[in-house]
């Protein structure tokens, strides 16, 4: 697992041990971000279920602002930490807490992943809370990976449900705030 471009482009992250944390794969990370591609620079990010913190990281490195990385497992909170320290990065915040709770008192972003672990059993409770909070900024983007076979709901205006991405077990679902 390596920071694909940017400022960190090639360094190496550290991998969870154990079946805990499942960090994307680098053809889906390096697919997202093709995608998104002109919408990181400058931008404030969210990393929702951080894992490794490897979307986030990826974001800072190629000139996001800020990156807030929230997950509840204490394991992967270190690994975060541990991986923004490797980089160099500056500007992100790692923060151990339950994505649910951590929208309630959220700022508002341009850009945010939501990456549950596959056996999460409502990744569309996520998406209910980010739209209730109203936590996306005006042409936002939430990139939602979920198993392939997971079907997501639309959300209500001001956000819109967009393209769907398949690659082999995964699906990446964009949502925007319009």
């Amino acid at each position: 697992m390596r920071v694909i471009t940017g400022t960190a482009r090639g360094r190496k992250l550290r991998e969870p041990e154990g079946n805990g944390i499942r960090p994307t794969s680098d053809m889906v990370k390096e697919a997202i971000f093709n995608i998104i591609q002109f919408d990181i620079e400058g931008r404030r990010v969210l990393d929702l279920f951080a894992g490794t913190g490897q979307l986030g990281i990826e974001a800072l490195s190629r000139g996001a602002a800020v990156c807030d990385f929230v997950d509840k497992d204490k394991a992967a909170y270190q690994l975060v930490r541990a991986n923004l320290a490797s980089t160099e990065l500056t500007g992100g915040q790692v923060f151990q807490s339950d994505a649910a709770s951590f929208l309630g008192r959220a700022e508002r972003y341009d850009l945010v992943f939501v990456d549950p672990p596959y056996d999460f059993p409502n990744p569309d409770r996520i998406l209910e809370k980010i739209v209730q909070f109203d936590i996306l900024n005006q042409h936002g983007i939430i990139v939602c990976e979920t198993k392939a076979e997971t079907d997501l709901p639309t959300v209500p205006e001001p956000y819109q449900k967009g393209r769907e991405y398949r690659y082999g077990k995964v699906k990446i679902t964009l949502y925007t705030r319009a």
